[in-house]
Formats: structure tokens, sequence, C-alpha cells
């Protein structure tokens, strides 16, 4: 039985999730669908841009993405910490390269004077735009609706194109974000669509390895197909790694690109058809620093979800329970 999503995403037990969404029927409405020999592949890119467009707007930054044929995975971390440094005015612009919104922030947009009680609606309409930027669900939504709008238009149909609900586990230590990225990011070489991370298109890997992200194309696609009003924010880049790990907060990936990169590699290596069961003896230190079980990692970061799912699910509802 699904849970309402606000038992499952609370930032102040932990700002890490991940999140799946599957197209409808887990046909390949991004990919290519044999049964018709249609390619959706320009898909796949359609969902990337908006993926990272989206994150710069919103209080989310991306540590992981995969966009396959017919599912994506991401790997979030919600930050409302930084939206309580944006202005009034930094709300409005974030808010209305998405919509428009009502008369009176079209007026405030403008310049126009406003009344005391303008001003105090005003104020709890921007209250309100800056908790749904720095919401989960919000974000899913204003990803999903535009590219389910725009494949329907193409396609000359209406209905769903994803599944009516996204799925989201809650990461609540480091190996379960290591565990999590890593699955997200050698999904392309599980499915054997890729042989390297460096080959894998349109996943978060790749972009790290060889960035190739072209911001102003993807503003003029968004633009042109409707998706989008403007965009008036720095690219946000994706979720740095810190380079130098400490045990007190950090806003970045709190282990180092190197030791995960290396890490990457390895696994993608050793579940290679041909290579189960053979573990070379040059584990990457962050495994020790984890204190994981190369046999243990390669079962995580291979079967992700199944082995997570309801173990963090029971201890999260737990966690909230506790917490009140």
């Amino acid at each position: 039985m699904t849970r309402p999503r606000k038992e499952l995403v609370s930032v102040e037990s932990t700002p890490y999730y991940h999140i799946v969404s599957c197209c409808v029927r887990r046909t390949f409405l991004c990919g290519y669908d044999a049964t018709t020999n249609t390619c959706y592949e320009h898909r796949r890119q359609w969902i990337e841009e908006r993926i990272r467009l989206l994150s710069s707007l919103f209080a989310v930054d991306i540590c992981a993405y995969a966009v396959l044929s017919n599912h994506y995975h991401l790997v979030v971390k919600i930050d409302p910490s930084k939206a309580e440094l944006w202005s009034e005015t930094d709300v409005v612009q974030r808010w209305q390269c998405l919509y428009k919104g009502p008369l009176l922030i079209q007026h405030f947009t403008a310049g126009h004077s406003l009344s005391q009680a303008e001003r105090n609606t005003l104020s709890d309409i921007l209250q309100e735009y800056k908790r749904r930027l720095c919401d989960l669900s919000w974000f899913m939504k204003c990803l999903n609706e535009p590219i389910a709008r725009q494949a329907n238009r193409e396609d000359g149909c209406t209905g769903h194109f994803w599944e009516a609900r996204y799925k989201s586990q809650a990461l609540l230590t480091k190996a379960a974000l290591v565990s999590a990225m890593a699955y997200v990011d050698l999904n392309p070489i599980r499915a054997g669509i890729a042989s390297t991370p460096e080959t894998s298109d349109y996943t978060s890997i790749k972009e790290r390895i060889q960035p190739r992200f072209e911001l102003n194309k993807a503003i003029h696609n968004a633009i042109n197909q409707g998706n989008l009003n403007g965009f008036t924010v720095p690219l946000k880049p994706l979720l740095t790694f810190n380079e130098i790990v400490v045990d007190d907060y950090q806003n970045g990936i709190s282990f180092n690109f190197a030791d995960y990169l290396a890490l990457i590699n390895w696994s993608g290596r050793a579940i290679r058809d041909d290579k189960r069961g053979s573990i070379s003896n040059q584990l990457p230190p962050i495994l020790d620093r984890l204190a994981i079980e190369p046999e243990i990692w390669l079962e995580n970061s291979t079967q992700f979800e199944a082995r997570y799912r309801q173990r963090f699910q029971q201890r999260y509802i737990k966690l909230i329970s506790d917490t009140g």
C-alpha cells in the first residue's frame, strides 16, 4: 500500500532522496519502440535538459541522474537553506520562469505601486512560492507534466505518459547515498546499452566526466516547446564533491570525486557478465572509509532498489514516528 508523500519526504530527517519515474506500462516511450519501429531517443534529451533547468530554479541539487528508454532515476538533495537567501524578486523571477502568476504578481514585476493590503497578499503568495520551490513534489510535477504534454503533442494523442506516482526513497546514511548514486550512474551499463561510464548517454556520470550541457540550447528548446517562459538564473552545476572530507556538515557530497570515479570504474568492470565473482584486490579507498565489504557493495550497487526499499522505509517511518 502506498504511503502519503509527506511520510516519505522529510528534509529534517534527510535531504537526500532517490527518485524513479517510469513511463506508463514501462513502454519504451523514450527509446526505440520495436512494435511500431519508432525511435523516441530524442526525448531522453528533453528530460535531461529539464532536470538541469529545474534544478537551477528550485532549491534542489542533483547528485546523480540517468535517463533510460522507459524510466529515469534521480538522486537529489533538497536544500531549503538556499531559498532563505532569495529576495522577493528572486522568488518571483524563478516562479515566473515556469508560471505567469496572478495579476498581483505581474503588477509587482512591472514595478507598480501596491497598497498595504496588496503587499500583505503578495507576501503570502511569495511564501507559498518559496515553499513550492523547495518541495520535491512540485519539482517532480514541473518535470514530468511538461514532458508528458510535449510527448503527447508529438504523438497526436492524449492520456497518461508517466505512471501516476513517482517513487522516492530516503537516503539516511553516506553508504546509502553513495550506493544510490552508483546504482543510478551504472544503470546504462547494467542494462547493456553502454560499455563504460563515459559513453553512458544522458547520465550524470558522463556529464561530470565530459561536460557538454548546452544551456542556451536547452533554454531555446524549452521556450519553443512552451515549457518555459524564460530563464533568469545561472545554471546550477551538478552537486559538487567535497575534495576534503570532514565530519562537520558540508554543502557538497561528502566524499572525494576521484575516489567515487574509481569506485564507479571498478564496479562497472566487476558487474560485467564475464567478470562476476572476480573482484580485484585494488579496492577504491572509499569502501574502506564507509566500512562496506566489496561483495555487499556489488549487491547494493546493482540491486539498490530491491535491497534498500523495505529496509530504509521501515527505518525512515520509525524515525518520523519517534520525532513526532
